[in-house]
């Protein structure tokens, strides 16, 4: 069985199943109520990272979060994303890592999050028409202020990350990644050697028919489902990944940490593995 916790940045103890918040509806109505009893039922479960970002509802995600669980429970870490902004004129998004616009999207996130200091930010995406070193300076500077603890990456390559170890302490790393997509398998590569903690985004997607079946196969062998078995994948693919499956109901939810159970035997893991060349 695949171990259950990591330490994130060497100190920060969490269950590697976590919880990504990016997809609860945060509208008033109905649809928000059954979002606040979700978040609320991921930490009764035990869960012990929730992933959101200032993109989520432009802020309304995080807003969520601290209305459904402010107080937080010791334990808990609440990680955000900066680093994109949306037009005023247009809506549409885009990257903004110059050093003003980084303080400004922290500064907000904690008046959110109600925390005065928040204890993983990433820079959601490196601007490139920013220097790396000013962005990653200014989450330096945020720091050492205290208004950070730690700092991570998300969509970055080998290179930049080498460069962003440079400057920094590198946490964590949320790149795309699942079952059938293993395009950053180089990423994580690196991340395992560093003993920095990766964060897939979109840990359960499909492929095509034939992977799919085959997902289904050993689901059924296993008396799981098709999401159980690509979870059970991740966790026991590396032990610096922490899958952060996100949903917007509890039944989904419950299914998802369920995962944390599943064995996978050698020849189940075989077959998966083979996988990814054929999606």
């Amino acid at each position: 069985m695949a171990p259950t916790m990591f330490r994130i940045g060497g100190d920060l103890g969490v269950r590697r199943l976590g919880f990504g918040a990016m997809h609860l509806p945060t509208e008033p109505g109905t649809a928000r109520e059954t979002s606040l009893a979700v978040a609320r039922r991921a930490v009764e479960l035990g869960v012990t990272l929730i992933d959101t970002a200032y993109m989520y509802g432009w802020g309304a995600n995080e807003e969520l979060l601290a209305e459904a669980l402010h107080p937080y429970p010791d334990g808990l870490l609440i990680t955000t994303k900066v680093g994109i902004v949306r037009s005023e004129s247009s809506g549409e998004w885009g990257l903004d890592g110059r050093p003003a616009a980084l303080r400004a999207q922290v500064e907000q996130a904690l008046r959110r999050l109600r925390v005065e200091r928040i204890e993983l930010l990433q820079l959601h995406r490196i601007d490139p028409e920013t220097p790396l070193a000013d962005q990653l300076g200014t989450l330096r500077d945020l720091q050492r202020e205290g208004k950070i603890d730690r700092i991570g990456l998300s969509e970055v390559t080998v290179g930049e990350l080498d460069q962003a170890r440079g400057i920094i302490d590198v946490a964590s790393v949320q790149n795309r990644y699942n079952l059938l997509d293993r395009e950053h398998e180089s990423v994580l590569a690196a991340c395992e050697a560093a003993g920095i903690a990766f964060l897939p985004w979109r840990p359960v997607a499909w492929g095509n028919s034939g992977a799919e079946a085959e997902i289904a196969a050993v689901a059924a062998e296993l008396g799981a489902t098709p999401t159980q078995v690509a979870l059970a994948w991740l966790l026991g693919h590396s032990p610096v990944i922490l899958p952060i499956p996100g949903t917007a109901r509890t039944d989904h939810l419950e299914e998802n940490l369920a995962a944390e159970g599943l064995a996978l035997s050698l020849p189940h893991r075989d077959r998966l593995d083979r996988l990814a060349a054929s999606a």
